[in-house]
């Protein structure tokens, strides 16, 4: 029986900017290539859980633009529920633009739009899917005080609650980290939540630990190329990544949590499985360009 995921998030329309290497100051660099495709990590990640068969509808807001009815129908494509998607009056989607290195690395600028405009009457009539939802995911590119009220009323539904805490909030929300079951940050991020640098498996202890004191259930850590470090009350360890081929690692984190969140039972008993899931669709996605075009399907996963 496939999960039912809600994702709360953002949904972004991505310039992608290939160089060979990124500018200097003051230097001028001409493009090798120029394109446009859907992105928005929250719609990355739900249309990664609809890709893997679970049963996903997004929270989310758009502009009265193309822009916004060119990311409703990368979602509807994919599988996601858009009902509770709705539209700001007087601002545009969100954008965001990606400057791509050939080495596979990226920088990236966002301009929030419709997104900052989500707001808690928009998850006051998203309900009726908060109270079926088995995982309700939430980034940091909407309102933090929306997402408080989601996760709020996630608990009260009986979800659980993934926090991506991206990008990462220096002096994020208590209340908020002590309402997440799940939190997904990468190493900058963890230092950015807990002041500890995350550099080796003692490190990441300690910052694990310091999440558990909020009452945070699993704490997992995102290292990129090395894999997956995993924290919970029993166990701890780290799932190694895929050795690949990376040629744009724009939605690697994405296609990582949307799959990792396809795959965990509700139970939680499945954690290694399924993080070394995510690792696989992560693996398949860095090698092929843009964020929501490279993210895999289930069968593609599996075979």
């Amino acid at each position: 029986m496939s999960n039912k995921i809600v994702v709360l998030g953002s949904l972004n329309v991505d310039t992608i900017l290939q160089v060979d290497h990124f500018p200097s100051p003051g230097e001028t660099l001409s493009l090798k290539n120029k394109q446009t495709a859907g992105g928005g990590k929250g719609a990355n990640q739900a249309i990664a859980a609809a890709r893997s068969k679970a049963e996903t509808s997004f929270i989310g807001k758009i502009g009265q633009d193309e822009n916004g009815q060119f990311m409703l129908k990368q979602l509807v494509d994919s599988g996601v529920s858009t009902d509770f998607v709705s539209q700001a009056l007087d601002t545009g989607t969100g954008q965001a633009f990606v400057m791509l290195e050939k080495s596979g690395e990226n920088r990236i600028l966002i301009y929030g739009g419709a997104n900052a405009e989500l707001n808690e009457k928009d998850i006051e009539k998203a309900m009726s899917k908060i109270n079926e939802a088995d995982f309700l995911v939430a980034q940091l590119e909407t309102p933090v005080e929306t997402t408080l009220k989601a996760f709020e009323l996630a608990k009260k539904a009986g979800a659980l609650t993934i926090l991506n805490p991206a990008p990462a909030i220096k002096n994020l929300s208590v209340e908020l980290l002590k309402l997440t079951d799940i939190i997904t940050p990468n190493e900058t991020e963890a230092e950015i939540l807990t002041g500890i640098p995350v550099i080796d498996n003692d490190s990441m202890a300690r910052a694990a630990q310091k999440l558990h004191d909020l009452g945070i259930k699993i704490v997992i850590i995102t290292l990129g190329e090395r894999g997956v470090y995993f924290d919970t009350e029993n166990d701890s360890g780290i799932v190694p990544a895929y050795k690949v081929n990376a040629v744009d690692t724009t939605a690697a984190g994405d296609t990582f949590l949307g799959a990792f969140s396809s795959e965990i039972h509700p139970a939680l008993d499945n954690l290694v499985d399924a993080i070394s899931y995510g690792n696989k669709a992560s693996s398949l996605a860095v090698q092929k360009m843009g964020a929501q075009p490279s993210i895999p399907a289930r069968d593609e996963i599996i075979r």
